[in-house]
């Protein structure tokens, strides 16, 4: 199925303020265009080192730009098409700090 991404604004945005980001964030918007996803294993088909996160909780942690930058997104598979939700976006050093602090399965800024 194709991938409807919501909130591409955010990484858009993402990506103006922090310009390192802009060519990165524009291959994966290519990649993600091209996807074909039937099952959440398929994601990791798509994006190699993409982190499927546990505790039934439908996200997944997308390394941007060479591990530099993370992405937590939420996912539901419809009948039609993968939701793709972008819950946040920042440094793999921001990323960390949530982790420590528990929140990358609750996390959503966006």
């Amino acid at each position: 199925m194709k991938v409807h991404l919501i909130k591409r604004q955010t990484l858009e945005d993402f990506a103006r303020i922090n310009a390192r980001s802009k060519v990165s964030l524009e291959d994966w918007i290519e990649k993600l265009k091209l996807a074909n996803w039937e099952q959440p294993g398929d994601i990791k088909n798509t994006f190699n080192t993409a982190d499927l996160l546990g505790k039934g909780c439908n996200r997944v942690i997308f390394d941007i730009g060479g591990n530099n930058h993370r992405m937590i997104c939420n996912y539901i598979f419809g009948a039609k098409q993968v939701h793709l939700f972008v819950c946040w976006i920042g440094t793999h050093s921001a990323y960390d700090k949530i982790c420590n602090d528990g929140l990358q399965y609750t996390i959503n800024l966006y």
